[in-house]
C-alpha cells in the first residue's frame, strides 16, 4: 500500500534528462527552486512569462514558444522605466575566454541579454547598455555563422524568442496618411530612417544567418518559425526604413526556400497583403521588396502552372496596376507578370486585356509605363495568342498615337523597333492597318512634335513597303471617310446658318423663335 502512494508522487528529473533538455551532456547542470515565482510582461501581442528565479539553466526555458523571458529583461527594464533596480546591465565573457564544454549556455545567456529593448527616441539615454547590446548581438551573429553542431531545439527557441521581442513592434504612424497620394512625390521624399536601426540591423543579421545555416534543422525549427512569426515578419515589411525592408527581403526568400510546409501559407499572406493595398488603402511601403521576392518564387513554378498560380496573377498580380502608387513597384510587378507569360505562353490574351481594363485616361506618366510593360509581354508572346488580343490592342494604340502628350506617342511608336513585334505586326497587317491607319495619317500631317511626325513617317514607310497595295487601300478609305466627315460637317454648318438666320428675321419682326420640325430634319 505505502509502495503504491508512493509510486504516485512525481519523480525529481535526474540530471542527465535535464542536461539532454538543454541539448547536450555537456551544459553543466544548475539548481532550479521549485517556489519561484513569475510575473507578465506584454510585447507587442506576446505575453511572456518573466521568471523570478534563477535566470540562467536548463529549467529555466519555458516549452510553449514565446512564453518566456528572462530576470534579466525584467530588472534592465524596470530601470529604463525609471524604477530604483540595483542590478546593472553588464557584458557576458566573449566564446573565446570560456571553454567549448559551456559555450552553449553561455548562448542562451546571450540571447536573454539581448532580449532588452531600449529606448533610441533619446540617442544619449543608457548609451553604455547599447554598445553593450550591440556587441552581444555581433557575437551572436559570429557564433550562428561559425557553428559546427546543429542547434538544439531549445537554442532554436530562444533564438526565436530573442529575435520576436526585438523585430515585432508596432511600426511608427506614416506622416503622409492625410495625403493624396502621389507617387513622384513620395520618390522625391527622404524615407524615415528607424533610430533603432543599430540595433535593429545587427538582429535581421542574425536571423538572416540563422535560417540560412545548415546547422538549423528545418523540422525541427518550423514549430518556432511558424505561420504567427511569417505573418508578424510580413507586417515589418510596412517599414518606412528601406534597409529595413532590404534585409526582411532576402529573409522572407530564404525561409520561402528552407520550409517548403509553408510555402502555400507564404503565398496566401502576401496575396491578402496585396487585396487590402489595392481595394482598401492604397498605402504599403513593402510592395517592390514583396514583388521581389514573388519573382524568384514564380521564376521556380513547376509547370504545368497550377490554377491557384493563375489565379494569382489575374486576382492580384494584374490589378497591381490600378493604385496611384505604381511608379515604385513597376518594374518588379512587370518582372513577375513577364515570368508569368514566359512560364505559360497562353497567359498572354488574359495579362494583355487585363492591362487594358486598367489602362490609364488622364495619367500620361503611367501610360508610358504601361506601353513599355506591353513591350516586355508582346516580345515573348506567340503569334497564336497575339491574334486573340490584337484587335482590342491596336484601338488603344491607335489613342496612345493620337495622344497629343509627345511621350505618350513616341513611346508607341518606338514598338516597331522591336523586331519580334514588328513581325507580329507583319502577319497580321489586314487586321491592324486599317485600325492604326487614320490615327498615323493624322499624326504625320498635324501633330505638334517633329520627333513624333519623323517616327510616323517611318512607321508608315515599313506598311508601304510590306503591301503597299494594302497600305494604298487603307489609304484611300481613310481619304474617303475623311471627305465623308467634311460633308457632313458643311451640311451641320448650313443646318446652324439657316437657323440663325431664322432666328434674326424672326427677332426683327418681334416675334417669337420656333424651330421647325422640317428644319431638325435637315441635320443628318
Amino acid at each position: 500500500m505505502i509502495k503504491q502512494i508512493l509510486g504516485g508522487l512525481p519523480q525529481k528529473p535526474s540530471k542527465s534528462s535535464e542536461n539532454r533538455e538543454f541539448g547536450g551532456s555537456s551544459a553543466p547542470a544548475l539548481s532550479n527552486s521549485s517556489n519561484s515565482r513569475s510575473s507578465d510582461i506584454v510585447v507587442g501581442n506576446h505575453r511572456l512569462v518573466i521568471d523570478s528565479g534563477p535566470l540562467y539553466g536548463p529549467n529555466s526555458t519555458s516549452s510553449i514558444g514565446f512564453n518566456h523571458g528572462s530576470k534579466l529583461a525584467q530588472i534592465v527594464n524596470q530601470k529604463l522605466n525609471g524604477s530604483s533596480v540595483s542590478a546593472p546591465y553588464e557584458a557576458l565573457p566573449g566564446f573565446k575566454d570560456v571553454p567549448s564544454s559551456v559555450k552553449q549556455n553561455l548562448f542562451l545567456r546571450k540571447l536573454n541579454l539581448c532580449c532588452v529593448v531600449f529606448d533610441f527616441t533619446d540617442p544619449m539615454k543608457s548609451l553604455k547598455e547599447k554598445d553593450i547590446k550591440r556587441q552581444t548581438l555581433l557575437e551572436l551573429v559570429d557564433y550562428v555563422s561559425s557553428a559546427n553542431g546543429k542547434f538544439s531545439e531549445t537554442v532554436m527557441q530562444e533564438a526565436v524568442k530573442m529575435v520576436s521581442v526585438n523585430l515585432f513592434r508596432s511600426l511608427s504612424p506614416q506622416p503622409r496618411e492625410n495625403k493624396v497620394l502621389e507617387a513622384f512625390d513620395l520618390e522625391e521624399e527622404e524615407p524615415l530612417m528607424d533610430p533603432a536601426w543599430p540595433h535593429l540591423q545587427i538582429v535581421c543579421e542574425f536571423l538572416l544567418r540563422f535560417v540560412a545555416s545548415p546547422e538549423t534543422d528545418a523540422k525541427l525549427a518550423k514549430r518556432f518559425i511558424d505561420h504567427y512569426f511569417v505573418l508578424k515578419l510580413l507586417e515589418l515589411f510596412d517599414s518606412e526604413d528601406p534597409r529595413e525592408r532590404e534585409y526582411l527581403r532576402t529573409i522572407l526568400h530564404r525561409i520561402y526556400g528552407k520550409f517548403m510546409v509553408h510555402r502555400p501559407f507564404i503565398r496566401k499572406a502576401i496575396n491578402n497583403i496585396f487585396f487590402h493595398f489595392i481595394f482598401e488603402t492604397e498605402k504599403h511601403n513593402g510592395i517592390a521588396e514583396l514583388l521581389e521576392v514573388l519573382g524568384s518564387i514564380i521564376n521556380g513554378f513547376a509547370l504545368p502552372l497550377k490554377e491557384e498560380h493563375k489565379l494569382f496573377l489575374v486576382w492580384a498580380l494584374i490589378p497591381l496596376h490600378k493604385p496611384k502608387c505604381l511608379p515604385m513597384y513597376h518594374q518588379q510587378l512587370s518582372y513577375c507578370i513577364t515570368q508569368f507569360v514566359e512560364k505559360d505562353c497562353k497567359l498572354a490574351d488574359t495579362v494583355v486585356r487585363g492591362l487594358l481594363k486598367y489602362w490609364p485616361i488622364t495619367n500620361s506618366s503611367k501610360e508610358v509605363m504601361f506601353l513599355s510593360e506591353l513591350e516586355e509581354i508582346l516580345e515573348v508572346t506567340q503569334p497564336a495568342e497575339f491574334q486573340r488580343c490584337m484587335v482590342p490592342l491596336f484601338q488603344q494604340i491607335a489613342h496612345c498615337l493620337s495622344s497629343s502628350h509627345f511621350q505618350v506617342a513616341e513611346r508607341v511608336l518606338y514598338l516597331w523597333n522591336n523586331d519580334h513585334i514588328e513581325n507580329l505586326i507583319r502577319q497580321n497587317r489586314r487586321v491592324i492597318l486599317p485600325i492604326i491607319l487614320p490615327a498615323l495619317e493624322k499624326n504625320r500631317h498635324n501633330h505638334w512634335n517633329q520627333m513624333v511626325q519623323s517616327l510616323t513617317l517611318n512607321v508608315c514607310k515599313i506598311f508601304h513597303d510590306v503591301d503597299p497595295e494594302l497600305f494604298g487601300e487603307c489609304l484611300n478609305k481613310f481619304q474617303e471617310d475623311e471627305k465623308k466627315l467634311e460633308e457632313i460637317k458643311a451640311k451641320h454648318e448650313a443646318t446652324w446658318k439657316c437657323l440663325e438666320e431664322i432666328a434674326i428675321s424672326k427677332a426683327a419682326n418681334g416675334e417669337a423663335v420656333l424651330v421647325p420640325h422640317i428644319v431638325a430634319s435637315q441635320t443628318p
